[in-house]
């Protein structure tokens, strides 16, 4: 009878033991997903963003389209944070960054129809988007950190390196391409308070690096590579912007190196 005790009670730990693992491991899970959301949030908001200043200069319904489908992918990377049962980051701050997003769609709003209505943007709206989005994304970069930590996951270097340069590539494109369909290039060039393009191409190359340090093999190898090749391509032109250069080639293989670090980390993740 005592031995038939022993082992229900063994049996119960062994339960409770491999419940709490379990909870465990879904906490993890829904905390690497959270990060996830707030990354995915961060780069979407400046495809949208490269894509107005392009409409601000065409007005195309193409180009249109790209700006809803960047809104719509942070729309529902938000609502995955906003849903988030994590609790990696507090209601308040998640409040916090919902409504600087609010205001930046609605700044958003405003210049689209402004460029539709008059046929060309109004400059001022236009760096109150810029600067908006620059609050947000740092906003944003903070509350990052504060729920890789709070999360207890372990960082790994190598897809933080991806995230960041792929999140510094958003941002650099989106400015380039004020600098290219602003009717005042030369004072016009996205937020007033960013890094010089110059010192973010420089910064870029050094996250590049340290991710290729650490991948010598495998589709891994080949997916930094074509990141590289690409980069090497435009990288003169964000360290010396020229009027000559041709802007959509410049977003084209930008977008492409932001594919190809998703694709990265992508991998990076799965054989976590």
């Amino acid at each position: 009878m005592k031995d038939a005790r022993l082992r229900i009670q063994s049996l119960i730990a062994a339960f409770i033991l491999l419940a709490l693992t379990a909870l465990s491991a879904k906490a993890q899970e829904t905390g690497a997903e959270f990060l996830s959301d707030l990354h995915d949030f961060r780069v979407n908001n400046y495809l949208a963003l490269d894509a107005f200043y392009s409409f601000s200069a065409t007005g195309d319904t193409d180009t249109l389209n790209r700006i809803v489908v960047g809104i719509n992918n942070s729309n529902d990377a938000m609502n995955s944070v906003v849903a988030s049962t994590s609790g990696v980051l507090s209601e308040q701050q998640i409040e916090e960054l919902n409504q600087a997003f609010d205001q930046f769609k609605n700044l958003m709003r405003g210049n689209i129809n402004e460029v539709r209505d008059r046929g060309y943007p109004d400059l001022r709206l236009m760096a109150d988007l810029a600067n908006q989005a620059l609050s947000m994304n740092n906003l944003a970069t903070e509350l990052y950190s504060v729920a890789q930590e709070s999360s207890g996951i372990k960082a790994d270097t190598r897809i933080e390196s991806a995230r960041s340069a792929a999140v510094v590539m958003a941002q650099m494109m989106a400015r380039y391409a004020a600098r290219t369909h602003s009717s005042v290039a030369q004072t016009f060039q996205g937020a007033s308070s960013e890094v010089p393009l110059d010192e973010q191409a420089k910064t870029f190359d050094q996250l590049l690096s340290s991710l290729r340090a650490g991948s010598t093999n495998g589709e891994l190898k080949t997916a930094l590579d074509d990141v590289a090749s690409k980069w090497q391509f435009i990288r003169g032109s964000y360290i010396n912007y020229n009027e000559n250069n041709v802007g959509f080639v410049i977003d084209r293989y930008s977008k492409g190196i932001i594919e190809g670090l998703t694709n990265a980390i992508d991998l990076l993740r799965a054989s976590a």
